[in-house]
């Protein structure tokens, strides 16, 4: 029974990420035994994702893919497919553009984000299915499983770990891994 319990507990299938109590900028993320501190968006969490509306949505994400800075990072084994980062990597948030939420190369005129942060907060960066599969103008995009600011400042919309974190947590992450914000 011990065993079976232990298993339960690293459910690699299901992340939780429940607001706060006290700051709905912040969040506690859950995965089978291990609780960590997090930063969520600016705008804490909302049913009704709009792009630029720095809100993190209340929905389940599957994890898709991950991406890496290689050079600055050294990650643990995971069995999640992971792209190292390379400085022509951009992720188009342009509602109206064809390639909207979606990665991108440079150059690229329409309004974008650089997938090589000179921050550090791409360093390890998922990639959650929120507007991917399906995707439709400004239901918001990059909605991503990234690292922390100093202070666990908000992100834009984002959820945000420490790397120390994320590293305990993407041992047990693989693609179709289920972050359910509450």
């Amino acid at each position: 029974m011990h065993r079976f319990r232990e298993r339960a507990c690293l459910n690699p299938n299901n992340i939780t990420v429940r607001t706060a109590p006290r700051d709905r900028r912040r969040a506690i993320v859950s995965m089978g035994g291990v609780t960590v501190q997090a930063a969520i968006g600016r705008s804490g969490t909302t049913a009704f994702k709009r792009e630029g509306d720095g809100a993190t949505p209340i929905t389940s994400m599957r994890v898709l893919y991950g991406f890496a800075r290689g050079e600055r990072v050294r990650l643990p084994p995971t069995a999640l497919p992971m792209r190292h980062i390379r400085s022509d990597m951009l992720w188009c948030d342009q509602p109206d553009h064809p390639a909207y939420n979606s990665l991108v190369k440079a150059p690229f005129r329409p309004s974008h984000e650089e997938m090589m942060r000179a921050d550090g907060l791409y360093d390890i960066c998922l990639v959650l299915d929120w507007n991917i599969t399906s995707r439709r103008r400004y239901r918001g995009s990059a909605i991503f499983f990234h690292l922390i600011k100093p202070g666990y400042q908000p992100t834009a919309g984002c959820i945000a770990v420490g790397l120390a974190d994320m590293k305990r947590l993407i041992r047990f992450m693989r693609k179709g891994t289920v972050v359910r914000v509450l």
